[in-house]
């Protein structure tokens, strides 16, 4: 392991490597500055330029939109009060009110230097604790790893947006999707409808594009936003003795967005509600949270940048992306042949070590970026929605067809994206159908294995006693999510 740990680490310091993060994390606090032009949607049209790069590069520029667009998302949040993504909504609360103060400077510097913590912080934890994770995971057989799959599904039905019967529904639906094409263990077609094009199953690039990326363009097309009138960045900048005074607060975040991103389904808003909430209650003077206290700026930018790291461990370790963002970056992961799962670590070790110690490196890049270019980005929330929007849409079809050049992933980037609009707005999470297709095809299999090695005897799922305790693992910290959310009234939102 220390070999491979070297060797990742040499991978990591590739000039080629740094410059893309450094695009990417640009592009993110670009995208993520514009109100209504979310993070998921820069990952989704962006996705295909990583397709042309190297895993150890196109990997990092893909986690460096993730990392700059969390971050992006609190510039409208605290000059506007329009976050640019969701997980700057409890950024607004206090932002915006320090905007008015005439601290907007030292609002920005704090949602700054708080990101920069939490992530980094949370990003250690993650390669402290991923490849014991990992070795756990490889002791696992087809009944483990089915049940591990299963209880996944659960908790993401359990902390999705939706009530529990439309997120259901949804992963149902997704679930159906994943067996189109030809069955994995005996080779036959299944719902292809005599149609070649869908035996080799459904694409995933044009469905996470057109679920994720055209919804928000209607979104944004719909809302009609109209000029908006730019509070000046304007006050001193953040003190040494302003942030220490945080970094009780900071750290409780940091700790909260770590343990929330473990947990798939649940994504920066909950987190970052739960970090603003704890500081509010532990503070001695709550009544100031929501009228301008920066504090409450530190809490929640914390607390959703911490998410970022751990979000990795279950998408790495069993393929099971924590949100929607990581579910892109399972397309891609996939699309370089780095198929995420125990095998992983056994065949491509120091490739995993070297996306690890990036997630790390990207942070150094991007306090030094965000520092220098807070005053440009904060320009940008004023640009028309109509210059962006044909660009958006030209680079979501050109992606979707240079990947096969396949004419066929361009109806269902259209077919996708007219349901996830439809979806949209019957208040449905697309997030359940997504996870129930990609964990489809490994649920399957796992299945079919475990039917085969016990000729048939269904009980075999029960025969491990590594079940009940996957179960114990698995259930606890989402029982305690869930009875947060209900004592505290986080959002059920994403």
């Amino acid at each position: 392991m220390i070999e491979q740990f070297a060797e990742g680490f040499g991978m990591a310091m590739r000039l080629d490597t740094m410059a893309m993060m450094c695009i990417g994390l640009f592009g993110g606090m670009l995208v993520g500055s514009l109100p209504g032009f979310t993070t998921l949607m820069a990952m989704a049209i962006l996705l295909p330029i990583s397709f042309f790069l190297e895993p150890i590069v196109g990997i990092p520029f893909l986690l460096g939109i993730y990392k700059g667009g969390i971050f992006g998302g609190s510039v409208p949040a605290i000059l506007l009060s329009m976050p640019g993504t969701g997980a700057a909504v409890a950024t607004s609360r206090d932002g915006y009110k320090l905007t008015q103060k005439g601290k907007s400077r030292k609002a920005l510097d704090m949602a700054l230097f708080s990101s920069v913590f939490g992530d980094t912080c949370s990003d250690i934890f993650t390669i402290m604790m991923i490849f014991p994770i990992a070795f756990l995971v490889m002791q696992f057989g087809p009944p483990e790893l089915f049940a591990v799959l299963l209880m996944s599904l659960i908790i993401i039905a359990a902390t999705s947006a939706a009530n529990p019967l439309k997120s259901l529904i949804m992963m149902a639906l997704g679930l159906w999707l994943s067996f189109i094409g030809t069955d994995p263990l005996g080779g036959a077609e299944r719902f292809t409808f005599g149609l070649f094009d869908l035996k080799s199953g459904i694409p995933l690039l044009p469905m996470l594009i057109g679920l994720f990326a055209l919804p928000e363009v209607a979104s944004v097309v719909i809302r009609n936003d109209k000029a908006r009138k730019l509070s000046a960045l304007v006050g001193e900048r953040l003190s040494l003795g302003e942030f220490r005074r945080c970094l009780k607060t900071i750290c409780r975040s940091t700790v909260i967005g770590t343990m929330i991103g473990i947990v798939p389904g649940l994504g920066q808003i909950v987190a970052a509600m739960m970090g603003y909430s704890a500081a509010k209650n532990a503070s001695d003077h709550p009544e100031t949270f929501g009228e301008g206290e920066i504090e409450g700026v530190a809490a929640a930018e914390a607390a959703n940048n911490a998410v970022n790291g751990p979000t990795m461990v279950p998408l790495l370790t069993l393929g099971i992306p924590g949100d929607n963002v990581t579910a892109i970056l399972l397309g891609a992961f996939v699309a370089q042949g780095l198929r995420p799962g125990p095998q992983l670590f056994e065949e491509q070790g120091a490739t995993v070590f070297a996306i690890l110690v990036a997630m790390v490196i990207a942070n150094l890049l991007f306090l030094v970026i965000g520092y220098l270019s807070v005053p440009f980005f904060s320009r940008l929330v004023t640009i028309k929605t109509s210059i962006l929007i044909p660009m958006v849409i030209m680079f979501a079809f050109a992606g979707t067809y240079v990947y096969r050049s396949d004419p066929v992933d361009l109806l269902m980037l259209v077919a996708f994206g007219v349901f996830g609009i439809i979806a949209k707005a019957a208040k449905f999470d697309v997030m359940p159908l997504v996870m129930g297709f990609i964990l489809g095809p490994s649920m399957e299999y796992a299945f079919g294995q475990t039917m085969a090695m016990s000729n048939g005897n269904a009980l075999a799922f029960f025969a491990t006693e590594r079940i009940g305790a996957l179960a114990v693992l698995i259930a606890a910290p989402i029982i305690g999510a869930l009875l947060w959310r209900r004592l505290y009234g986080i959002p059920r939102t994403h």
